[in-house]
C-alpha cells in the first residue's frame, strides 16, 4: 500500500512492502490500567496529551518514547494514557465527541479514521509531511495507505505491520506425532486426533469477537480471493451474497460443530491472554492470531519460546480455492493522528514528538526487542538473537503477500464494523445460519 489517493484496491490490498510483526495489547473491556494521563487533548502550558493502548508487550515500548521525549524537551511534556483495546474503542469516541480528547489520537487508520476526518476531528498532515521530507522519508511507504482518506494524510503510520498467522505449539505436535496442515482439509482431519487426545485444536478468545474474525478474512480470501471484500468495501450492493461468502460461512461452522475450538471458546476473552496461555501451557495445539502473539507468548509464557516450542506459519490454502496462499490480513501499521481541537502549542509537540522521537533509532530497536518489525524503514539489520527467525519470517509473509489486507472491522466504518462482529460472534456461536449472516451484513453495506 502506498501514500497515493487510496482506492478500495490499494486501501484493502495493502501489497506489502515491509515486513510485519508487533506488540499491540490484547482486547479489554476495563478503564485505563495506569494513571497520570491527561483527559483533555487542549492542554496548553508545554503540554499535549496521548492515549494509546496498554499491556505487552507494546505498552512499555510506547511509554519508553514518551519518557523519550519529556527527558529530550524539559520544558514540554507529553502524558500518557493506556487502556485496553475495546475501552479504548469506546472511550476515545466518546472523548472527541465531546471535544475532550487527547492531542495524539493512536489507531488502526481505515474507517475509523474516515469519520474522524469526516467529522472535522483531526489535523490534516499532508503539508507538514511534504515540509519534513526527512521524516516521512524513515517510514515504510507501504504503511501510508490505511492513514490516508481522499488523497491526503491524517495519520502518522507509527510502531509494526502487523500479519496474522497461524501459531502453533511443536510439543503438543510432537508427542502427538502429528504434522502441521497444510491446507484446509488437512486442518479439519487434525481437529478429530487433538480432541481424541483431549487436547483443544485450536484456542480462540471469542467472546473478544475480533479474534473470531480472523477465521472469516482467511478463509474468505483462500476460497475466493480478495475481490468480494473488495465490492462490500466498495458498497456494492449485495456484494456479501457472493457463493464463496456461505461457502467460507459454512466451513466456519463445519469446525465450530467438529469441536475445533477449547470448550467454552465464546466466553474466553483475549484481554486476559487466555487464549495465548492456552496454547503456549499445551492445552490447545493452535492459535490463529496477530504476530504481536508473540511478543505476549515471549512475556508470559516461560520459556516457551526460548526454549523453541512456538512455531508459526501463514494460514494454509484451501483446496480448489481461488485466493493466493501468499495473501495476507491484519493491521498495515499503527496510526497516530492530531487532535483539531488541540491548542497551538499542543500540536507543535506532538508534530516534534512525531518528527523526533518516533523515528529515532531507540524507537526502531524497541519495537524490535518487543518481537515487532518496526515500521520504520531499515530495521533488518536489528533482525538478530533469539528472534531472528520469527522477525525474518513475518518479513516473508509481509513481503510476499500479493495482496495484504486491513482488519476487516477496521476496513468498515464503525457501523457496519458493529454489526459485523456481532454477527461474527453469533455465527460461531450457530446462533445465526449462513444465509441470515449474509443478509444481515448486505444490510449495512456502504453504512
Amino acid at each position: 500500500m502506498s501514500n497515493n489517493p487510496i482506492s478500495r484496491r490499494n486501501f484493502l490490498g495493502l501489497a506489502a512492502g515491509a515486513a510485519g510483526a508487533a506488540a499491540l495489547a490484547a482486547c479489554g473491556s476495563s478503564g485505563p490500567s495506569n494513571s497520570g494521563g491527561s483527559s483533555s487533548g487542549g492542554s496548553g502550558g508545554g503540554a499535549a496529551s496521548y492515549w494509546s493502548l496498554s499491556g505487552p508487550p507494546g505498552e512499555p515500548y510506547r511509554q519508553a518514547a514518551i519518557d523519550r521525549f519529556n527527558k529530550a524537551n524539559p520544558d514540554s511534556k507529553i502524558t500518557g494514557t493506556f487502556f485496553q483495546n475495546d475501552a479504548y474503542k469506546q472511550k476515545i469516541k466518546t472523548a472527541l465527541g465531546a471535544n475532550q480528547g487527547p492531542t495524539m489520537i493512536w489507531g488502526w487508520g481505515g474507517g475509523g479514521l474516515k469519520e474522524y476526518v469526516t467529522s472535522g476531528q483531526v489535523e490534516d498532515l499532508t503539508s507538514w509531511l511534504g515540509e519534513n521530507a526527512a521524516v516521512k522519508s524513515k517510514i515504510l511507504p507501504s504503511s501510508f495507505g490505511a492513514g490516508t482518506v481522499d488523497g491526503k494524510i491524517y495519520a502518522l503510520p507509527v510502531e509494526t505491520v502487523q500479519p496474522i498467522v497461524l501459531f502453533y505449539n511443536k510439543k503438543v505436535f510432537e508427542s502427538a506425532g502429528l504434522q502441521p496442515p497444510k491446507s484446509w482439509g488437512e486442518i479439519m482431519a487434525l481437529v478429530p486426533q487433538f480432541n481424541a487426545k483431549k487436547i483443544a485444536p485450536f484456542s480462540l478468545g471469542g467472546q473478544s469477537r475480533w479474534t473470531n474474525m480472523m477465521w472469516l478474512e482467511f478463509l474468505l480470501d483462500r476460497t475466493a480471493g480478495s475481490e468480494v471484500f473488495d465490492k462490500v468495501f466498495a458498497g456494492e450492493k449485495g456484494a456479501w451474497s457472493d457463493p464463496a461468502v456461505l461457502d467460507m460461512l459454512t466451513k466456519i461452522q463445519d469446525l465450530v460443530k467438529a469441536n475445533g475450538f477449547q470448550k467454552g471458546f465464546s466466553s474466553t476473552t483475549a484481554d486476559s491472554n487466555a487464549d495465548q496461555a492456552l496454547l503456549y501451557t499445551g492445552k490447545a495445539a493452535m492459535m490463529l492470531h496477530g504476530s504481536w502473539s508473540y511478543g505476549i507468548q515471549k512475556e508470559q509464557g516461560g520459556n516457551f519460546v526460548k526454549d523453541g516450542g512456538l512455531g508459526w506459519m501463514n494460514f494454509p490454502a484451501v483446496e480448489g480455492g481461488k485466493g493466493d496462499p501468499s495473501n495476507t490480513v491484519g493491521n498495515p501499521g499503527q496510526y497516530l493522528s492530531i487532535s483539531s481541537k488541540a491548542t497551538t502549542e499542543a500540536k507543535d509537540i506532538a508534530k516534534k514528538f512525531f518528527s523526533t522521537t518516533l523515528v529515532d533509532d531507540e524507537e526502531k530497536a524497541g519495537w524490535v526487542k518487543s518481537g515487532g518489525v518496526p515500521v520504520l524503514t531499515g530495521s533488518e539489520s536489528l533482525f538478530t538473537g533469539d528472534d531472528a527467525g520469527f522477525l525474518k519470517d513475518m518479513a516473508t509473509i509481509a513481503n510476499g503477500a500479493k495482496v495484504f489486507a486491513q482488519s476487516w472491522d477496521q476496513a468498515l466504518s464503525p457501523t457496519a464494523a458493529e454489526t459485523l462482529l456481532d454477527n461474527i460472534a453469533k455465527l460461531f456461536q450457530l446462533q445465526v445460519s449462513p444465509q441470515q449472516w449474509v443478509d444481515a451484513m448486505n444490510g449495512v453495506i456502504g453504512k
